[in-house]
């Protein structure tokens, strides 16, 4: 199982659960990376997506508190994470991609292998944040693109793995 996720140099993903970078390269990576995959989500993700619908063309899970009635033809609503557990078992293991938020990641992160981290080089003001992998050490950066700029924002690829 992979995560997915775009960080400040503090490891911030989010404020008032908005992301806090629009790169357009990023939002091209993560598509190219999830369509036709799998992606597990929040609920406040799920709020967060464009008209709060589910991203098309992937398969997406929403584990949530909440009762999602309507859209049970377009997701797959999870309660806990038995639930969770069990759905993703109909599922190829190097597909599923944790895509956020807070929450998810840290309840995930233990089940996953891989983790593509778009690194951008600010600080911004966050008050949801990923694991700083750097400070596992089961973890292992094992890949980093040349630096790439948008507007004001200097950035790179990175990828770590979960050491065996």
């Amino acid at each position: 199982m992979n995560i997915i996720v775009a960080v400040d140099r503090n490891w911030g993903i989010g404020r008032e659960n908005e992301l806090l970078f629009r790169i357009p390269e990023d939002q091209k990576f993560f598509r190219t990376m999830t369509t036709g995959k799998v992606i597990i989500i929040g609920g406040k993700t799920l709020d967060s997506f464009p008209d709060g619908k589910p991203l098309p063309n992937r398969k997406n899970i929403v584990l949530t508190r909440r009762d999602l009635t309507g859209y049970e033809n377009e997701l797959a609503i999870v309660h806990n994470l038995n639930e969770l557990l069990a759905e993703i078992k109909k599922y190829d293991f190097n597909d599923i991609f944790v895509s956020g938020g807070q929450q998810i990641y840290n309840l995930l992160i233990d089940y996953c292998s891989t983790a593509y981290v778009t690194r951008i080089n600010v600080v911004r003001a966050a008050d949801r944040f990923f694991p700083n992998l750097d400070l596992r050490q089961e973890w292992v950066k094992t890949d980093e693109s040349e630096e790439k700029e948008y507007e004001d924002l200097k950035y790179c690829f990175q990828v770590y793995k979960r050491k065996d």
